[in-house]
This record gives C-alpha cells, sequence and structure tokens, in this order.
C-alpha cells in the first residue's frame, strides 16, 4: 500500500480534472500546491499537488517533485477564480507558479517600524475606497497601510497598473526601511512572505502565505484585467483574497467606478481638486476651421511651455479608440451622433449610421441642417507632421514601438504611450479628446478621465501651477469635460451608478462574450432560465443578474467539440 496518495491538476488545460497518484519513499516530502511530475497518458507532464486522496487502491507513482508552487491558502482562491472566470484551474495556477523551478525558500525578514520622519507622512484613512487625485502622493496611504498591517500575520501586497511605476514605488520604500519583493526573480522571497510585495496585475496572485493587507492604486484601470483567456479582474482577485484572510483593503481610484463605490466607506483626498491638473477646454465648433492640427490656444500653451526650458515641453496625444471615422459639419462643427444611443455615426454604404445600427439616415447635420460633413480624423504620423510645422520644432513620434532608450525631442507627438514614457512636461494636449468621449464601450467616460488624470502627473496638479491639460473638443458642454474643467465629479459618478442599474451592468449584473466555431453551439445548450442572451458583431453575449449565476450556467453547459472562447467580464 503507497504512503500517501495526492490529487493533481495537469498542465494539460484541455484536461480540466484532477486525478490521483501514489507517494514513494522518494516523493513522501510533497506538500499542498508544489509542482510534480506525473506520468499522463504515457506523457511525462508537469502538475500541482491540489488534495490528498485515498491511497487505498492501486494508483500510478507520482515521478518526480519538482520544487514549490502556490502556497495552500492561495489554491483555495485559484479554485474560486477558475469558477468565477470560466477557465481551466491549470492556468491560473501557472500563473501563480514561478517561471523556474524553486526547491529552496529564504528566510523572510521581519517587518521593521518606519523612522519617526516617514511615519509623519502616513496619510490615515480607513479601508475601502479613497477617491485620489492623480498628482498626490501615494506614499501616504502606503506608509499608514504598512504600520496598520505590520504587526499582522502576512504580506502587504500592493499593486500598480505597470511594473515601471512598480519599480518606481519599490525603490522609494526601500529608501524608507520597508523590505520588498517584486518581480518574477524574486518569487521565492514571495513564497517565503516578505512583509511588502509590490508589482502590476500579476502581483494579485502573488504566492505569500498569507495576506497582512493590500492596496491597490488606479483601481480602475483597464490594466488591471487580462485581455487573454481567462479575462481575471485583478482587483476583484484580491479583493476576495482579502476577504478570505481577512485583511484589510484600500482602493484608490482617480474616478471610481460603480463596482468600487460599493467598497464602504467611500473617503475623499483632502485636497482632490487641488490634486488634478488645470484643464483648458478648445471647443473646435467654434475655431477657425484653418487654424490647423492644434487650435490657437493649444499653440500659445505650446509656445509658453517652450519658453520654460524643460527636457520634455509639450506631449501631443493622438489615442485612436473604436473603428469608426468621426464626421464633423462643416458650417456648425457639431459632430454626427447617433440620436438613440448618442454615438459616433460614420458613413455606411452611402448613410450615416452608428456602430450599433440603430439607424440609417442620410447625410446631414441634425443641429444646423447643412448636408456638407467632413472626417476629422487623422493618423500619429500626420498629425506630427502638422505640429512640426506649426511650432517650427522638431518632433518626435511615440507609440508603443517606440524603443524606451530613443532620444526625444522637445516636442512629442503619439499615442497614450507618451504617457508612459515622459516624466515630467509642461503641457499635455489631447488632439482630439472626441475620440475618448464617443468610444463604444460602456467605460468609455471613466477611460477619459483616467487619461487626463495621467496626463495631470506629467504637468502635475493646480496646487503646483506647474502645467495645463488642453482638450480640443467638439463636445465642450459634455458632463465629461465639465466635470475635469472643475475638477468635481460626483455628478459623473452618480450619472455612471445610474446607467449601470439601467444596462445591468456590473455590479448590478454580470455579463459574458462567447465567441468561436462552436459559440452557437454552446449557446443552445445553456439553461436560459436565469440568463439573457442576445448575438453581437464578434458572437454571442450572455447576461446574469450575478457573476457566480452566470458562471455556474456556463460551466453547466457541455462542451462542444469546436473551439470557443469565453470572456467573463
Amino acid at each position: 500500500m503507497a504512503l500517501r496518495a495526492v490529487r493533481v491538476i495537469t498542465e494539460v488545460a484541455a484536461v480540466d480534472r484532477p486525478f490521483d497518484y501514489a507517494l514513494t519513499e522518494r516523493t513522501a516530502h510533497v506538500a499542498l500546491g508544489d509542482r510534480v511530475r506525473v506520468n499522463f497518458h504515457n506523457r511525462s507532464v508537469r502538475a500541482w499537488v491540489v488534495g490528498e486522496a485515498d491511497p487505498g487502491r492501486e494508483l500510478k507513482a507520482l515521478t518526480k517533485w519538482l520544487g514549490y508552487g502556490p502556497p495552500p491558502r492561495l489554491l483555495e482562491l485559484l479554485e474560486w477564480a477558475s469558477e468565477r472566470w470560466c477557465a481551466p484551474l491549470s492556468r491560473l495556477l501557472a500563473g501563480a507558479s514561478p517561471k523556474r523551478l524553486v526547491t529552496t525558500l529564504p528566510i523572510a525578514p521581519v517587518a521593521e517600524g518606519l523612522a519617526e520622519a516617514v511615519r509623519r507622512e502616513a496619510c490615515e484613512l480607513e479601508p475601502g475606497l479613497v477617491q485620489m487625485a492623480p498628482t498626490t502622493d501615494p506614499m501616504g496611504l502606503l506608509v499608514h497601510a504598512y504600520e496598520t498591517c505590520r504587526s499582522r500575520e502576512g504580506s502587504l501586497v500592493v499593486l500598480v497598473p505597470s511594473e515601471a511605476w512598480a519599480r518606481r514605488l519599490r525603490g522609494r520604500l526601500e529608501q524608507r526601511g520597508c523590505a520588498v519583493a517584486s518581480g518574477e526573480g524574486e518569487w521565492d522571497r514571495m513564497r517565503a512572505g516578505w512583509p511588502v510585495i509590490v508589482g502590476a496585475r500579476g502581483a494579485a496572485l502573488a504566492p505569500a502565505p498569507r495576506l497582512a493587507g493590500a492596496v491597490v492604486f488606479d483601481a480602475d484601470d483597464a490594466l488591471y484585467r487580462s485581455e487573454a483567456a481567462p479575462t481575471w479582474d485583478a482587483v476583484s482577485m484580491l479583493r476576495e483574497r482579502c476577504v478570505r484572510d481577512g485583511a484589510p483593503l484600500w482602493l484608490a481610484s482617480m474616478l471610481p467606478s460603480p463596482v468600487l463605490v460599493n467598497d464602504r466607506p467611500f473617503q475623499r483626498d483632502t485636497d482632490l481638486v487641488g490634486g488634478w491638473p488645470r484643464v483648458v477646454v478648445v471647443d473646435r465648433r467654434r475655431s477657425d476651421p484653418h487654424e490647423g492640427a492644434l487650435a490657437r490656444v493649444a499653440l500659445d500653451s505650446a509656445h509658453r511651455a517652450l519658453d520654460e526650458g524643460s527636457a520634455v515641453a509639450v506631449a501631443v496625444v493622438l489615442q485612436r479608440l473604436g473603428t469608426g471615422r468621426l464626421l464633423a459639419c462643416v458650417r456648425c462643427g457639431e459632430l454626427t451622433r447617433c440620436a438613440v444611443c448618442g454615438l459616433a455615426e460614420h458613413e455606411v454604404d452611402d448613410v450615416l449610421s452608428c456602430r450599433e445600427g440603430h439607424e440609417r439616415r442620410a447625410k446631414f447635420c441634425r443641429s444646423c441642417g447643412a448636408t456638407n460633413l467632413k472626417r476629422v480624423r487623422s493618423g500619429v504620423s500626420t498629425l506630427a507632421r502638422d505640429v512640426a510645422a506649426q511650432l517650427a520644432q522638431p518632433v518626435s513620434e511615440v507609440t508603443s514601438v517606440t524603443a524606451p532608450d530613443a532620444p526625444l525631442e522637445r516636442v512629442v507627438v503619439g499615442t497614450e504611450a507618451i504617457l508612459q514614457r515622459v516624466r515630467r512636461c509642461g503641457v499635455v494636449i489631447f488632439a482630439d479628446f472626441d475620440q475618448y468621449l464617443l468610444a463604444p464601450r460602456d467605460t468609455a467616460r471613466r477611460e477619459a478621465v483616467q487619461a487626463v488624470g495621467r496626463a495631470g502627473r506629467l504637468v502635475g496638479g493646480r496646487r503646483d501651477g506647474r502645467g495645463s491639460v488642453v482638450l480640443q473638443t467638439r463636445r465642450g458642454d459634455d458632463l465629461v469635460v465639465r466635470s475635469l474643467r472643475e475638477a468635481s465629479f460626483d455628478e459623473l459618478i452618480d450619472d455612471d451608478i445610474a446607467t449601470a442599474r439601467l444596462l445591468e451592468l456590473a455590479p448590478y449584473g454580470a455579463w459574458a462574450e462567447v465567441t468561436g466555431e462552436g459559440a452557437s453551439v454552446l449557446i443552445s445548450e445553456l439553461d436560459r432560465s436565469e440568463l439573457r442572451v442576445s448575438a453581437s458583431d464578434r458572437g454571442f453575449v450572455v447576461h446574469a443578474s450575478d457573476p457566480m449565476v452566470l458562471a455556474h450556467a456556463l460551466r453547466a453547459a457541455p462542451r462542444p467539440a469546436a473551439s470557443v472562447r469565453i470572456a467573463v467580464q
């Protein structure tokens, strides 16, 4: 009879169920979460130990111990996440495991108290949601969270949207005396229970044996959601993990979404208005059509910034969202918009229609009745050429493919990659802010506010009086534009909550997109008693009242032979 038997999940994602293997004297030390190698249908594959099994029957022997994997407490969370996002458990186990074999663990240091001068930086805020201005220093909240959690068992996990931000934040924490682990190269330190763990989305699955607390900055950032299957969300994952460990969680956001507003208490930055940049709105409906890519107000702001002498003085952002080409009236400057949904209309078969096809109409302006419409869309290269001519300055183009070490001129033009690449400048100009406002997605308004907030980190807040953000738009009366100009977002938050309730979006409902060759077969097998199914341009959208109701229904449906992709939101 075997000494022990264990239950494993193999790395073969197509076979998403556990198998039992016997332990021998050579593998008797194997524990929950460990990585092992097994003989699976005459193939040698890697696997994870997820439980104990009955040794009282004949089983294949486990081949080899490969080292440490996720800690036992994290296994329960990953099983929940597998249900929540309709994903093979092996995919999530791989995300919580090291890329190399780890067979020994270091001894974690004790969380030391901070110096008195550092403790004075603390901003005492209760766990929950914090509406924080983009230029507010995050160290105040971090120092408070560290001191609050220092006496608790476990690690303090800090999430930020990008790895570059995580590296900068780690340096600042280490300067203040915190022992920090981050990055794939320090997986063993996280597994050993280092006092502080800092990282981007993947840090939500950091292999700390237990959480003492967690802090998430820019908690509504789209980078926290995986675009590849499974489409898991780091904030939801970390929230569930904190609940299971009884750990406090702080969520900081520039513009809290309806999902985050449920996290109480809802607190605000003490200087919310002063922490937002000075926003200058240029309504191009009233501007001279011969002005060029940058209006006169934007040009004046750019010249003032060039006179100040900073390394990068002017950043011009042109972010193309959606697939439609915007059309505007030559006479009054109004954009063509759908009367049903408010999205931008584009030309289809010599008529106007929105992306959803609500109405097909003749080409004329709803505002003044004129029939002369013009396209208001240009690419980054064209914009860079025009800006160089207007400012009489050399211009650098910055996009996601631009080399990180490429030298930059004092004027840069590009996509939102600028906001990651440039650290300081005098003015940020959004050449066509309507591409944010009219993007065909429910998060468009929030993403517009976040983009301006990230630009504010380059130019400084109103309390600094250093620079400004210029928005060129044909929707100067839009609620988003008005909120940014006044740095007051209560009306926008309330409107987002009302919209989410009306459309049954999270947290008042849940939905998943089902695509692929076998999508129609899977949809036909669904139990629709608690679901609502609608067709989309790529497949089907399945709605339910609750994420777990949706997940259980999707998991219960038989899988078709053809490929299917399920993206749970």
